[in-house]
């Protein structure tokens, strides 16, 4: 089995903001703006506010608008928008970070855990602020255990006839588009979904305390390893993440099998 820390959501270049931890505990990750698709962050809800309506609040001065288009993806949210009927979450990927998947082996079986940067949220006056001094790192968010890959168009069910993924016809035509379907249980807790969202907890936090977001605490045991994107990352006393990649690949021992199993309970 193999573990992939699969980075998404608004980033610095990206939306230019984080992703709001919600004053619940949500950790609602923003997916990143992309005029070529066709879903709008005014159309999409949680708790019956648009993500435009959170965004703006968050960012008076984002460059988002209330017309811009987003990529809904990976799409975790049954309730963030309509649904085909039999809708299941899924997660696209194309071109180079689907050929990394791919030269690392990465098939049926395998979980992807999705991570991405927070920020803690307030409520002031009624309006949705970043809390000032509060947590700001990166937070894994949601997983996927893969229960089978979709390579070609003609494959793809209705449900995911809106998925952004299914209108790239040039990446399907070579072959460099893929949409991924997760297991109905997970396999090393099968009391669980094998795909959801998680909520904010101090021990899904990957930034080390003090540190920037890609300094992360990472248990020692990851050091015996092999993380793609990552082979010089260890320093004396946390790990560096990559500045650049989306899917970090690593070979899942019984220690790090243990710990996806503490991250997702």
């Amino acid at each position: 089995m193999k573990v992939i820390l699969s980075r998404k959501g608004f980033d610095s270049s990206a939306g230019k903001q984080a992703s709001p931890i919600m004053p619940d505990g949500t950790l609602l990750s923003l997916p990143i703006p992309n005029e070529e698709d066709s879903n709008m962050f005014s159309l999409l809800q949680w708790n019956g506010k648009s993500y435009y309506d959170i965004i703006s609040s968050l960012n008076p001065r984002t460059e988002c608008n209330i017309c811009s288009k987003c990529h809904l993806d990976p799409d975790l949210r049954i309730d963030s928008k309509k649904r085909q009927p039999n809708w299941q979450p899924a997660f696209g990927q194309m071109n180079a970070a689907l050929s990394h998947l791919r030269n690392q082996k990465v098939s049926v079986g395998d979980i992807f855990l999705f991570f991405g940067w927070f920020r803690e949220t307030v409520i002031i006056d009624g309006h949705l602020q970043y809390k000032k001094d509060g947590l700001d790192a990166h937070i894994i968010y949601g997983y996927m255990q893969i229960g089978e890959i979709i390579s070609r168009k003609e494959n793809v069910p209705d449900f995911l006839k809106d998925h952004p993924h299914f209108m790239y016809n040039d990446a399907w035509a070579s072959h460099q588009n893929a949409i991924f379907l997760p297991t109905n249980m997970l396999s090393i807790q099968p009391s669980l979904s094998g795909c959801d969202v998680l909520d904010f907890r101090r021990d899904r936090v990957l930034t080390k305390d003090g540190m920037s977001r890609r300094y992360w605490d990472l248990p020692d045991y990851f050091k015996d390893v092999s993380i793609s994107y990552n082979t010089k990352s260890w320093l004396n006393d946390c790990f560096k993440s990559a500045g650049r990649g989306q899917e970090f690949v690593m070979d899942a021992t019984p220690q790090i099998i243990e710990w996806v199993k503490r991250i997702i309970q």
